[in-house]
């Protein structure tokens, strides 16, 4: 801003005479300014008010429009201790007898103390230094380590029927090893402070249960010095299994075998027809030159090619002849993998349709069987081998099924839940022996209830929060503050003269007035249930007497005999006694009511040139006239610092003309002075 100096000759406070004519103009800018802050605060009056109705439009109104929404059952049990239920909407009304014979399992192994050092009897004696972490398997003992010979093998069976072989390996830590071990499918730890490896089945149940077994003699002794061999009957019903279904292992691995070998037939079939078909299409730019030429025959092509090229000399272009010989080499590539594939295979006559019909050859089915009598033979080895081992043996609990006896039928789940017909069930603790738990399945005419009650609830703070904006007392006389007169009043009078102003914004609005007219009028209407047209009041659903309502309030509804409604509590309940004994007409009536209030929101929430979808008032329009305050304000501004510079201006040019003529008396008085 230039600095300003005046009044020096004048001797006039031109800086106050500035300020009370720009004064009187700054009035408009004021007032433009007022006016915008009161259309922000209507803006955001409305976006306030519309949230409360797409609130209840989104919410308990859409609910109530579904039939299926009071389709609600409740669960009781005898035992909540023991069980806890989950009520579906499928679930029908019935007493049920139960039984929780036995809760499921995770399988479980708790490793022992591998530090401990233990006479022949199995009794410690004393530790080892602990083991950490980062300990290498395959070190020696006197190095810190556990002393496993590399090359040692460990079979981890889980209850999905897959089996690892975890391979210890030159350098493998303990924690290397425990990420083979979850990566097999198990959860596995080693913990440092009680030098235990810990290792659990990822789900409860049987069928998650595990095994851990040693592949070779060495794998049975790193078993053993990891802690975790258990010595029971499952590591002989591994091995023994491997024995005793060797023919239906050969017949498995047989077909398996096939059946990868008639895909990769099928597969080089369909790229030996698209390379054929390459070359065809080559040949069509040399149609002359193979004429005579069977394309079927690779080696005919190759030949007549060798033929041309020698035809046209050394000298020759022989390029032509590049994208001919690469799709021979590839019709030749997908032959020598065909040819591989059938020399594992043997023609066994045509099925219906004249097709081949493909069984492995006698070589290929040879070798499987070959494989699978080693892995028994290796088997019989280890079971001689484990009859006469001794160790120290890990904690395992194996992995169970929960089961539980349901009206006398057994059911059985690899977790604690049961789903069935409708409910879902979560057993805590098994039952005593003579106990039976009593399931109670039933309407749950408090969530009905509860359900409208809510819908109530937030449809009478919205209609009365509209009553008391439309019926607002009137600020006529109220206008919003400018800084200058802020700064003359506490925060408290502030506070009081902005909130009178905003209180009134909405009242009488038309809008406003429309959208709470339309609902109060689904809220009186009659609507047809089985032939009988019926209104709220037949439910016990009322407002009060307009002497009796509070100011704002007459227009809310109260259910009678609802506990948390002073006004009504001690009324007959009428509304639960009719869910109870007529669930089916409630459902009509209120169904049609939330379907024609939802309507009729909707219809006024639909988008317009001057409202965004889901908006009952004018937003878009709103925005345009404040944007239009903004450039309104500025061009007011601009008017009135340009005012204002005029009258500096005016008075500089007053200034120097009074110093031009102060300078003149000067000179003339000097001159009458020098003349006496």
């Amino acid at each position: 801003m230039a600095m300003r100096l005046s009044g020096l000759m004048s001797g006039m406070d031109t800086e106050s005479i500035i300020a009370e004519l720009v004064a009187v103009r700054r009035v408009k800018v004021d007032d433009a300014v007022k006016d915008q802050k009161k259309l922000e605060w209507k803006q955001d009056a409305w976006k306030s008010l519309n949230s409360q109705i797409t609130k209840l439009y989104n919410g308990t109104l859409s609910n109530l429009r579904f039939s299926t929404s009071y389709l609600k059952k409740t669960t009781k049990v005898s035992n909540p201790n023991a069980l806890t239920v989950i009520t579906g909407e499928n679930a029908v009304n019935s007493v049920q007898s139960l039984k929780i014979n036995k809760l499921s399992k995770s399988a479980y192994l708790t490793g022992a103390d591998i530090s401990a050092i233990r006479d022949a009897n199995g009794n410690v004696t004393g530790h080892t230094e602990a083991f950490k972490g980062s300990s290498v398997l395959t070190d020696s003992k006197e190095d810190g380590g556990l002393g496993l010979v590399a090359g040692s093998e460990i079979a981890i069976t889980t209850g999905d029927g897959k089996s690892t072989t975890i391979e210890i390996t030159e350098g493998m830590t303990i924690n290397g090893l425990v990420s083979k071990l979850k990566d097999a499918g198990v959860n596995a730890s080693f913990d440092e402070k009680n030098q235990r490896f810990f290792i659990s089945a990822k789900t409860t149940g049987a069928a998650a249960d595990f095994t851990l077994t040693g592949v070779n003699e060495s794998g049975m002794d790193a078993l053993d010095a990891l802690g975790v061999s258990t010595y029971g009957a499952k590591e002989n019903k591994y091995y023994q299994g491997i024995i005793d279904n060797a023919d239906a292992t050969k017949a498995e691995r047989q077909q398996v075998k096939l059946d990868e070998l008639l895909a990769q037939r099928k597969e080089l079939e369909d790229k030996q027809a698209t390379a054929l078909n390459s070359l065809a299409e080559l040949v069509k730019d040399h149609e002359a030159d193979f004429a005579d030429v069977d394309l079927d025959d690779i080696d005919a092509v190759k030949a007549r090619i060798a033929e041309l090229k020698e035809a046209e000399g050394d000298g020759a272009e022989t390029s032509a002849y590049a994208e001919l010989e690469k799709a021979v080499a590839e019709v030749e590539t997908v032959n020598g993998e065909l040819a591989d594939v059938d020399a594992q295979l043997t023609p066994a006559g045509t099925d219906e349709d004249g097709n081949v019909i493909y069984e492995l050859s006698a070589e290929t089915a040879a070798e499987i069987i070959a494989e699978v009598d080693a892995e028994v033979a290796q088997a019989q080895d280890m079971l001689g081998k484990l009859a006469g081992r001794t160790g120290t043996a890990a904690n395992k609990i194996d992995g169970e099924d929960a089961e539980i006896t349901l009206n006398g039928v057994t059911f059985t789940s690899s977790s604690n839940t049961f789903e069935i017909n409708g409910l879902t069930m979560t057993m805590n603790a098994t039952t005593a022996e003579n106990e039976e738990i009593t399931v109670t399945t039933q309407d749950d005419t408090d969530g009905i209830y509860d359900m409208i009650k809510d819908f109530f609830k937030e449809y009478n703070a919205l209609i009365n929060q509209m009553d008391k904006l439309y019926n607002a007392d009137a600020a006529k006389d109220y206008e919003p503050l400018t800084d200058e007169e802020k700064e003359e009043m506490s925060e408290d009078a502030i506070k009081e003269w902005e909130t009178k102003i905003k209180d009134a914004l909405l009242r009488r609005d038309s809008t406003l007035n429309t959208v709470a007219g339309a609902m109060k009028s689904v809220m009186m209407s009659g609507f047809e249930v089985n032939g009988q047209k019926m209104y709220l009041n037949n439910f016990g659903i009322e407002t009060m007497s307009y002497f009796l309502a509070a100011e704002n309030e007459k227009n809310a509804y109260h259910i009678n005999g609802d506990p948390d409604d002073a006004a009504s509590s001690g009324n007959p309940d009428k509304l639960k006694a009719m869910i109870a004994s007529d669930p089916d007409t409630v459902v009509s009536f209120f169904t049609q009511l939330s379907r024609e209030m939802y309507t009729k929101l909707s219809d006024l929430m639909k988008a317009t040139d001057y409202s965004s979808s889901y908006t009952v008032y004018d937003d878009k329009k709103m925005k345009s006239e404040y944007d239009d305050y903004k450039s309104k304000i500025a061009d007011l501004e601009k008017r009135l610092n340009d005012y204002e510079d005029s009258w500096y201006a005016k008075f500089a040019k007053m200034e120097t003309a009074m110093a031009k003529m102060q300078s003149n008396a000067s000179a003339v008085t000097s001159l009458i002075g020098g003349g006496f």
